[in-house]
């Protein structure tokens, strides 16, 4: 399968569930204190909920301009430092929502070829740490690009569902609906 027509689906319509997660919270949760929200976390040494969705972003932001061949740009930098330190400035659900919905234009803006390429072409990818992972671009999308994404995805879902936000299954996979075939849901 062709890299755009399976990442960039699958990132869009995830994050768009993200965002509707976000706005599930400030239904739910009118009274609380987004900060508090956006601080929380599954465990101590773990990111909070801020740099969770900055990072979901990051990973569907970096797959973007990696399978394209093109360099980070300067916002992605910002995007991945703004994750980094959201611990201490974890901004407000409007600017995480704003983050979503900027990735989702990046996403929606490319043409349907734009991340195809040899899946046997060479990635070097390197980590913060320093190390450096040497993959295919098949191995990339594939191995690291929609993990690391579901990673931050999935945990900023289960940081909200520990907060009280009621969120199920028909969260997690609205996307789905169009495909339920008719008279088969379940009745009451």
């Amino acid at each position: 399968m062709p890299f755009t027509k399976l990442l960039v689906p699958t990132y869009t319509q995830m994050l768009k569930a993200l965002a509707s997660w976000l706005e599930k919270a400030q239904a739910q949760l009118p009274d609380a204190d987004s900060n508090a929200l956006l601080s929380a976390r599954l465990a101590p040494d773990m990111f909070p909920l801020s740099t969770q969705i900055r990072f979901v972003c990051v990973q569907a932001q970096e797959a973007v301009f990696r399978l394209k061949g093109e360099a980070f740009p300067a916002s992605l930098g910002e995007l991945v430092d703004e994750g980094r330190n959201a611990g201490e400035q974890p901004g407000s659900l409007a600017d995480a929502k704003a983050r979503i919905e900027e990735t989702v234009a990046l996403l929606e803006a490319l043409s349907p070829d734009a991340l195809d390429k040899d899946p046997g072409e060479a990635i070097a990818h390197e980590l913060p740490n320093g190390m450096v992972l040497d993959l295919t671009a098949e191995q990339y999308a594939r191995d690291w690009a929609l993990g690391q994404f579901y990673f931050h995805l999935m945990t900023a879902y289960a940081i909200l569902r520990s907060e009280g936000v009621e969120l199920g299954k028909a969260d997690y996979i609205p996307h789905m609906f169009p495909y339920i075939r008719a008279g088969t849901i379940p009745k009451g």
